[in-house]
């Protein structure tokens, strides 16, 4: 599995350079219109079915699709002064590489 310290700092080198989606509507719409370069959804969120269709979604589209721990750090890694529950890379920016080099389980 990726380290969870390099998917949040990905994600932060894309929101400054690229461009994000940030919420699990947001991950959803961007999967579903084949946008998105990688999802990361929180394992914290209640209920589950909030982010539940997230890696399936990411799976059927051939997406890569990663969880981490906590919506708070999740949140704070997207610039945003709250927990979210999801995050979708749109525009890669300078993080393409890193995402490159990321290994699905």
């Amino acid at each position: 599995m990726a380290d969870e310290a390099k998917i949040l700092e990905i994600i932060e080198i894309a929101r400054t350079s690229g461009k994000i989606r940030k919420g699990s509507n947001e991950a959803t719409k961007a999967i579903e219109k084949g946008e998105a370069k990688l999802v990361v959804y929180a394992a914290d969120v209640n209920p589950k079915e909030v982010v539940m269709h997230l890696p399936l979604l990411c799976k059927e589209k051939g997406i890569k699709c990663f969880e981490v721990s906590k919506r708070e750090d999740l949140g704070a890694a997207a610039g945003l002064p709250v927990a979210t529950a999801a995050v979708a890379i749109v525009k890669e920016g300078d993080a393409k590489k890193h995402i490159d080099t990321l290994q699905l389980d």
